[in-house]
């Protein structure tokens, strides 16, 4: 199941980031998500709402695989899978989490930024990782140049932080690259406003740009 659930997440090429505020938007942009056709999302526990937005979602929208992100504390994973998330998002490498997150088989992407990082994760038995800060540690080159002695491995990456329309493509262009994650799909004004017709169109020009790379049947 573990497996299946992040085979899914990576055939989507994107993953929405998002931080909600309030729990009354969470079935608004499920939709929106699914109408923009991309069945997928990470809500971050960077707000109150988190909790219960996942728990939301994931019982009325269950085509959607919802992911718990930020996830820092043992107490945090613990919040998620009692919501409902069928996986979760660390910005950073924290052995703990991840031995807690695989005793629960509750499927794991960590953060890493270094080769150093991408050894203990490879250690610990993580191969899909999140690369993170992205476009702050160096983009597309800095990727490329970390995946060069660990492709072998089967590590894949997905990018987080600075990643938009403008360099999506590039991203998915790096054979190591199973996804990428973004906050621009679902800007924070929008959520505020109830624009739900904008995310669905980023979400729709998003997966435009994966078929393109990637083709049709990804």
């Amino acid at each position: 199941m573990s497996e299946d659930v992040m085979q899914r997440v990576a055939k989507c090429g994107v993953i929405p980031v998002i931080a909600l505020d309030q729990v009354e938007a969470a079935l608004p942009l499920a939709d929106a998500l699914l109408e923009g056709g991309l069945p997928v999302v990470e809500i971050t526990f960077r707000t109150a709402a988190a909790a219960e937005a996942i728990r939301v979602i994931s019982r009325e929208r269950p085509q959607l695989a919802v992911g718990a992100g930020t996830v820092l504390t043992e107490d945090n994973i613990a919040a998620a899978l009692h919501a409902g998330a069928t996986y979760i998002v660390a910005p950073g490498l924290n052995p703990a989490i991840v031995k807690r997150a695989q005793g629960l088989n509750l499927p794991i992407v960590p953060g890493v930024a270094t080769p150093t990082d991408i050894e203990a994760a490879l250690v610990l038995g993580c191969k899909l990782l999140k690369f993170f800060p992205s476009e702050a540690l160096g983009g597309v080159p800095m990727l490329e140049a970390l995946s060069a002695p660990y492709k072998h491995t089967g590590v894949r990456f997905v990018p987080t932080g600075g990643v938009n329309t403008e360099n999506l493509e590039r991203y998915l262009r790096v054979p190591t690259v199973a996804a990428v994650g973004g906050t621009w799909i679902a800007k924070k004004d929008d959520l505020a406003a109830g624009n739900w017709a904008a995310i669905r169109d980023r979400c729709k020009a998003a997966m435009e740009i994966v078929a393109k790379v990637r083709g049709s049947n990804q």
